[in-house]
């Protein structure tokens, strides 16, 4: 048996930490966990979570050490794609969701659509981080053939 409990951490590659944890307080409604500044190369830990999941923390990173520099490299030039995958966000109604984040100014690549799973939509952050909105259903493998 294991003692793991949940998972309490995730990273998320951003261009710039103040910019994104004002994207992720402002547009999602995340709050700020911490915000720390350690050692003398300044690297700096930030944090932010959904108020109604503080266990879960998503870590604003910018792409650089402990990432060897082909790895960075290669995650700095998904963002400035716009095609870094991040976060899934489950919502309860994925078109009201739509509508009040595209009031906030949040860009969608993808509007709501109907899959097997639930209604999904698909946000671009402004690091360009994908980010996919969920609002699930119940499902089945055959669902998908």
């Amino acid at each position: 048996m294991t003692t793991i409990t949940n998972v309490s951490l995730v990273t998320v590659y951003v261009t710039d930490q103040d910019e994104a944890k004002q994207w992720y307080i402002d547009k999602l409604g995340f709050v700020e966990v911490s915000d720390i500044t350690m050692g003398d190369n300044g690297f700096r830990w930030l944090t932010v979570a959904h108020p109604a999941h503080p266990e879960l923390e998503v870590t604003l990173m910018v792409p650089g050490p402990p990432l060897d520099d082909n790895l960075a490299d290669a995650i700095r030039r998904a963002l400035a794609n716009g095609t870094h995958g991040a976060l899934g966000l489950r919502t309860e109604n994925c078109q009201k969701a739509f509508e009040e984040l595209t009031a906030k100014g949040v860009e969608f690549v993808q509007p709501p659509a109907e899959r097997p799973y639930g209604t999904e939509a698909i946000i671009r952050d402004n690091s360009g981080n994908w980010l996919v909105l969920v609002e699930q259903k119940e499902y089945s493998a055959t669902d998908f053939a």
